[in-house]
């Protein structure tokens, strides 16, 4: 008979459990016991270290979005900070005309999905390379034009409102933790929705698309219909993790969308693991905790004797690090963490057996 706990083979009979997202109760137990650990977590961390996490769930919704236009799409995509910044913008116009933030969020997202749809008109003539340029030639538009708008302060800092939900007021002792649960609940219904579009024809029509466009376009998809698709919903992905970022920060400026900021969430989705709904987790996780204790690093090498005057070691370790970090991964590890927990996954999943 067939253990519901346990895979200890194959008892699908069925399309539908065929296209189950958990293979075992064991799976969904224990993510339940996960978010259960998360919604505890910020109630033992001091209030700098919930700081951290925000961050954390805020670039893996970002590198989510990447995930759906690079990982599954093929699209290289090198501005999806410009992306964050049209939703982070999108909310700093529309915040102080008194919209709460429950609709803005939203917003955000449909108005950076309304420019990734613009910016994905070049994938229907060129790839690659030159694909890449284009997204990079939206970046560049995108800082130009905020650092000469005057609406927008010229990327000067534009304030964002505080918030009140059902009559909960959030002041400065309970900011980090307000925006903790909001966007770990705006995280987990995004991942489902991640999850459950790739089971369906528009999912598989991405990955149809990113093998091969032409075969997809013989079997009857529509690869222009397609790639502007990823545009759209990665940029909206984007667009609401910009949101968040605003009302987190308090704060708009351009500098939180520059092009660093891109290149830092593509490396996110590389060494979390390209394509996969884990890595996109993973990645800003390990990435975001390496830049955090850059500090605690700097100062053992200072304890050792390494230091040069007037020189601040953590600064100068940073990006020596983060580009070390992305060419180990490429050369040893080009799966990402994602395939370390595969094979972890792969171990409880068979025990205590072996097989």
């Amino acid at each position: 008979m067939k253990n519901p706990w346990a895979q200890t083979g194959n008892y699908k009979t069925r399309y539908e459990e065929d296209a189950s997202i958990f293979a075992t109760h064991r799976e969904l137990v224990s993510l339940l016991l996960f978010l259960g650990a998360l919604l505890v977590l910020p109630q033992l961390l001091a209030r700098t270290q919930v700081f951290i996490l925000d961050l954390i769930l805020v670039y893996s919704i970002a590198v989510l979005g990447l995930n759906i236009t690079t990982g599954y799409a093929g699209l290289i995509n090198i501005g999806q900070a410009a992306f964050m910044g049209v939703g982070a913008y999108t909310a700093a116009l529309l915040a102080p005309l008194g919209l709460p933030f429950w609709l803005v969020l939203p917003l955000g997202g449909v108005v950076a999905a309304f420019f990734g749809y613009l910016v994905g008109i070049p994938s229907l003539r060129v790839k690659h390379l030159y694909l890449a340029l284009a997204t990079l030639a939206f970046q560049v538009i995108f800082e130009w034009s905020v650092g000469h708008l005057p609406l927008l302060r010229q990327g000067g800092a534009m304030e964002m409102p505080r918030v009140a939900f059902f009559g909960y007021e959030v002041g400065f002792r309970n900011h980090y933790h307000f925006w903790y649960y909001v966007s770990l609940a705006l995280l987990v219904g995004l991942a489902l929705f991640w999850r459950n579009l790739l089971r369906t024809k528009y999912g598989r029509a991405l990955v149809a698309v990113r093998d091969n466009d032409r075969a997809a376009d013989a079997m009857g998809m529509d690869p222009g219909r397609t790639k502007l698709f990823a545009f759209a919903l990665g940029a909206f992905y984007a667009g609401v993790a910009g949101v968040l970022y605003a009302y987190l920060s308090r704060a708009v400026v351009i500098e939180d969308y520059t092009f660093a900021v891109s290149i830092k969430l593509l490396a996110m989705a590389i060494v979390g693991g390209l394509g996969t709904l884990v890595g996109s987790f993973l990645g800003p996780l390990f990435l975001e905790l390496l830049d955090v204790n850059m500090e605690a690093l700097s100062q053992a090498i200072k304890a050792l004797g390494f230091s040069v005057a007037g020189v601040d070691v953590a600064s100068a370790l940073r990006p020596l690090v983060f580009g070390l970090v992305i060419l180990l991964f490429l050369i040893f590890e080009p799966r990402g963490l994602y395939n370390w927990w595969r094979l972890v996954r792969s171990y409880l999943r068979t025990w205590p057996f072996k097989y």
